[in-house]
């Protein structure tokens, strides 16, 4: 059986993620915004009395999510909320004022994690395969210049990712900024639906066993592929590699002879 990758301490999703709205929702008391710079992972753990490890595993929860950037030799730094989770703060994900088809509509801020983690996997795989491959074309009319960006910035986060709980939040990152970049504020909406259903802890053991080097390196070429077709405005073969990619992620879940 495939087992995960990696040498990094197993930190329970959750906790990190917990620690993480913490960092940021004191970074907020203390009236920091967009480009200031976070205290560093020591001070972090003395202020918070926890592990440099739980500290690191919330930080990196915060970079995938897109509330800051790490810079070696420089900091930790805030980043536009606009970039942000949809869900995570109430500030939502890009908005669709730009002219998208949901312009006027307002932020996406869907439901957070908490609520529909409860979700059967094979139940939460059905939709996705049925919802991500069709958004494709959205996105292919809508994703701009700043939305490409952000898939670069979450594919290079995937190159990098030590193992798998790393690499997990670059995934989740990237069909989330993906999804954003429809502009529609109702998929992102339904999105964070299926987005908080992957948080789930039966969905977590699913793929953790699942998950090898290989494999790992599957979902980063399939996910190359699909940001070259929609940077082409290639819809159809967007909608192929979205379709091509969940089929293979479908059958490493489910198939117990993988």
């Amino acid at each position: 059986m495939a087992t995960a990758t990696g040498n990094s301490p197993a930190i329970p999703a959750d906790r990190g993620r917990r620690l993480a709205e913490v960092i940021l929702a004191s970074s907020r008391r203390a009236g920091l915004g967009p480009g200031s710079r976070l205290p560093t992972e020591r001070q972090l753990a003395a202020d918070l009395g926890a592990t440099r490890t739980t500290i690191r595993r919330a930080l990196a929860v915060l970079e995938a999510e897109g509330h800051i950037s790490r810079e070696v030799g420089r900091g930790t730094f805030l980043r536009d909320a606009r970039w942000a989770r949809a869900g995570a703060d109430g500030d939502g994900g890009p908005r669709a004022g730009n002219g998208g088809p949901g312009a006027g509509a307002g932020a996406a801020d869907g439901p957070g994690p908490g609520g529909s983690a409860g979700f059967a996997p094979a139940d939460v795989m059905a939709i996705r395969r049925m919802l991500e491959p069709s958004a494709m074309r959205l996105v292919v009319a809508w994703a701009t210049a700043a939305d490409f960006g952000e898939m670069d910035r979450c594919l290079a986060g995937g190159e990098q990712a030590d193992g798998y709980d790393e690499f997990e939040l670059w995934d989740l990152a990237l069909h989330r900024c993906i999804m954003a970049a429809s502009h529609s504020p109702l998929l992102a909406r339904l999105y964070a639906v299926i987005e908080g259903a992957r948080h789930g802890q039966t969905w977590g053991d699913m793929k953790r066993r699942s998950a090898s080097r290989e494999r790992q390196r599957l979902y980063q070429n399939d996910h190359r592929e699909l940001v070259a077709a929609l940077r082409a405005r290639d819809a159809d073969g967007a909608v192929e590699a979205m379709r091509a990619h969940l089929a293979q992620v479908s059958s490493h879940l489910f198939d117990e002879t993988s």
